[in-house]
């Protein structure tokens, strides 16, 4: 690749986030999690629309902790079924297998990049016992989530919503309709803390036995539970040390909390411009042939700038040209996540989820973020007529 013009991800941690950062150290000697972390966290929960936020170590650990923590909320068995999709990030799938339910991949619909009424009603006919469904909001576009529990009111719902910050349906907020989701704020998400995440719920139950879960178990971590019949019933515990429940160490920091308050300021302002972004590229898109262009866009907080293209050697070919223009690119998240090695087994053949599969064929992206420039997106379009002309 020639020298990147337009990279995956930009430095988002501004001189006045340093600065921040800077004079918390200089003031404090409490940098582990504490005050400031509380304070983002109910930050973070009045920006989204819900009752309980935790921060945690990432959005990886963030999905860890839900899966755990519902397993015990709702009784849930060793073996019982969980709906992922086929198309999502590894984290998203692997604490349904670490946690000893079983994943039942189903495929995704084209336009949101997410799982589908009607492919998910397929699976659900399948296997009528599935328990829960875990939802990833994909490059920052929307799922039809509102119409998923619309149709399967008695299933469990998640939302992994880790790279979608601020997607909406209708104005409300992804990771608002299911019983708990994730987000991360890893370096080249929408905000970041370097590296760090958050699990949301409006159970007070489920609240609870996260922050007990987050932190070793630790009864001292909850704020409704009663913790006198928990020291009544074991009065040989010293109660600082008492654990109600297996637990780990998904504990983030007051340094990072800094960062997320600092940066969750500009949020609301950067998705903005990250709609503007993905809207221009489709409208650039639609001077050409060859490209999959009617994604679901409204409400969305676009993540990264997709190409799904007619084949796959024009994938090959138009994603090398650019490339060698100095556009870094990634293939569409796993792609078809059923060809990875860790998942062998898992189905007959991964080309039974036909849209996964084009994707993982045909599928790419560029990066997008609030910085790209118009002068971006000149450059993108002279390339784009440059390619298009030399392939007459």
């Amino acid at each position: 690749m020639s020298d990147v013009r337009w990279p995956l991800m930009k430095n988002i941690i501004t001189d006045s986030d340093k600065q921040a950062l800077i004079s918390h150290i200089s003031n404090t000697d409490w940098l582990t999690s504490g005050p400031v972390l509380k304070e983002f966290e109910r930050q973070w929960s009045d920006w989204l629309g819900v009752k309980h936020s935790l921060m945690v170590s990432s959005g990886s650990t963030a999905n860890f902790l839900i899966v755990a923590a519902i397993i015990d909320h709702y009784k849930l068995s060793k073996g019982d079924k969980v709906i992922v999709p086929s198309t999502t990030w590894v984290t998203n799938v692997g604490p349904v297998m670490q946690l000893g339910l079983t994943p039942i991949f189903c495929d995704i619909d084209i336009a949101t990049l997410a799982l589908g009424a009607e492919k998910v009603r397929a699976t659900i006919d399948s296997h009528p016992d599935v328990k829960v469904v875990f939802v990833t909001h994909l490059l920052g576009l929307a799922a039809d989530i509102d119409k998923l529990r619309d149709e399967f009111p008695d299933v469990i719902f998640l939302e992994d919503v880790c790279e979608s910050h601020g997607a909406n349906i209708a104005g409300r907020k992804c990771g608002t309709f299911s019983e708990a989701s994730s987000f991360s704020f890893y370096y080249g998400h929408h905000m970041t803390t370097i590296e760090g995440g958050m699990v949301c719920t409006d159970n007070d139950d489920l609240a609870d036995l996260m922050r007990a879960k987050r932190s070793h178990g630790f009864l001292r971590e909850t704020t409704d539970i009663d913790k006198d019949i928990y020291l009544k019933d074991y009065p040989d515990l010293d109660g600082a040390f008492t654990f109600i429940t297996d637990g780990y160490n998904f504990r983030s920091t007051d340094i990072n909390a800094v960062l997320g308050i600092e940066q969750l300021k500009r949020l609301d302002h950067n998705i903005e411009i990250r709609q503007e972004n993905i809207s221009r590229f489709l409208d650039i898109l639609r001077n050409y042939q060859g490209f999959y262009k009617d994604f679901k866009v409204a409400g969305n907080s676009s993540f990264s700038l997709p190409f799904i293209c007619d084949s796959p050697a024009q994938k090959l070919e138009l994603e090398t040209f650019l490339q060698d223009a100095g556009f870094e690119t990634r293939g569409i998240i796993s792609g078809n996540l059923l060809r990875q090695p860790f998942l062998k087994g898992y189905s007959d053949s991964p080309k039974v989820f036909e849209v996964s599969e084009m994707i993982h064929q045909t599928g790419f992206y560029i990066g997008n973020n609030h910085l790209v420039t118009r002068e971006d997106f000149d450059y993108l379009e002279s390339k784009l007529s440059e390619y298009f002309s030399k392939s007459k």
